[in-house]
């Protein structure tokens, strides 16, 4: 009777691990925590943050009705945030975490694994046909959505103008490093007040932004699998061509250490081509990377090896470090704090008009675009995420990691193109 009852627990898996090893794991590492022992470095960082995704993630996946709404995303991100909020995590703990999500930005190095590796194993016809499509939704619905949202402020007696400048622009300006900081010093120069008086100020709308965005996912994708036909299982564009059959097949091949191995020095090169190209420029590096990455898939500027390669590091990436990632994330970036201090019933709705706005103008636009209006409304609600971290958060939800280059296109130069015009505006109004 013990043997058995051993033999069945040893087939319970927490993440990676059967629950014995897990616990005796994660038990070792809160001791070290409490000590005040764990490592300021990669590994400790790492020791953080994958028992913890790992365990949130598995109870997400076993909640009955709510698992199939993003639960296991949900929980990753959103639990951590509450336990620093109500102070549980020590210092040591935060401190390891930021090591590896922070001082070595590990978010960066996951979403140029996506990146790199979903674009290398995409047929380059679906790759070029989802990118010149989802221009239009994208620019549509920034525009709709900040009319919209402005209007919905000032029925509730806002200004239009603190409605635009505060509430919908940071919602949309592609997250918190790329689109808030990048805001506030842009207000602070032109009204002349202190900088963190407005990071302050616009931080919480980005949030609050990124949570509904990962919950009109969580409907979109259920209502994909309810109403099939209109999902393409993670295919944005609707388009027939020769080998289109064998390019949506799933590829069974054995993984190649040695291919995968090559992969990541291919997406260090990309990512790093980005940034000199950025100084060029002065366009967004990872955007740049995208496009230097759709260059050498479309002109077969690597060997079917090397980018098969790619694929399956994409596929160890994604299958096993984004709960993980979702909760150092939760742990660092997502402030509570800030979005308790903003909370009435006016500034939630208006931040849920903006992503709404947002989402079902690619759900709508995809009829017109032969896009599957399920995946261009998941694309669409990435402009009202937190930057990278929102991507993450909203793909993982929907099981759509495969996405990410659309999300990070939507994102950064939607984003950006929100603070050029919302900096170009203040200063025409503050001339």
């Amino acid at each position: 009777m013990s043997m058995t009852k051993d033999f069945q627990i040893n087939k319970i898996y927490i993440g990676s691990l059967p629950l014995p090893i897990f616990a005796i794991c994660s038990i070792i590492v809160i001791i070290a925590a409490q000590l005040d022992m764990l490592p300021k470095t990669l590994i400790g960082g790492f020791a953080v943050i994958l028992p913890l995704g790992w365990f949130l993630g598995t109870v997400g996946q076993n909640i009955p009705f709510f698992k199939k709404f993003g639960a296991p995303a949900i929980l990753s991100l959103i639990v951590p945030s509450l336990l620093v909020y109500c102070g549980v995590f020590d210092e040591n703990t935060l401190t390891a975490a930021k090591m590896l999500m922070k001082d070595s930005n590990f978010l960066l190095f996951y979403i140029a694994s996506l990146v790199c590796g979903s674009i290398l194993g995409m047929h380059r016809v679906i790759l070029i046909q989802g990118f010149i499509r989802m221009m239009i939704p994208m620019l549509l619905g920034m525009c709709l959505a900040a009319l919209v949202g402005v209007c919905v402020a000032v029925a509730f007696g806002d200004t239009w103008e603190h409605a635009f400048f505060y509430t919908v622009s940071p919602v949309m300006a592609g997250g918190i490093g790329e689109g808030v900081l990048q805001l506030s010093n842009a207000y602070s120069n032109i009204l002349e007040q202190d900088y963190d008086k407005f990071v302050s100020a616009l931080i919480p709308a980005t949030v609050v932004g990124n949570f509904f965005a990962i919950t009109f996912t969580a409907i979109m994708s259920r209502i994909g699998e309810v109403k099939p036909h209109l999902s393409g299982h993670g295919q944005l564009v609707k388009i027939e061509f020769d080998g289109l059959t064998d390019a949506l097949k799933e590829d069974k091949t054995p993984l190649d250490a040695r291919a995968m191995s090559g992969a990541v020095m291919i997406l260090a090169t990309l990512f790093i081509f980005g940034m000199i190209l950025e100084k060029i420029t002065h366009f967004p590096g990872p955007v740049l990377m995208i496009i230097a990455t759709a260059f050498v898939k479309y002109f077969r500027l690597l060997p079917e090896s090397v980018e098969r390669g790619s694929q399956q590091w994409y596929k160890f990436i994604s299958g096993n470090f984004t709960f993980p990632l979702m909760a150092g994330l939760g742990l660092l970036y997502i402030d509570l704090g800030s979005v308790v201090n903003v909370l009435t019933i006016p500034y939630f709705i208006t931040i849920i008009s903006v992503v709404f706005t947002v989402s079902m103008t690619g759900f709508v636009c995809s009829f017109f675009l032969k896009m599957y209006p399920v995946e261009a409304s998941i694309i669409s609600s990435c402009q009202s995420g937190m930057g990278g971290t929102g991507d993450v958060a909203i793909l993982s939800t929907a099981n759509r990691m495969n996405l990410m280059p659309f999300a990070q296109v939507a994102t950064r130069l939607g984003g950006a193109l929100m603070v050029i015009c919302t900096t170009a505006l203040l200063r025409y109004l503050h001339m």
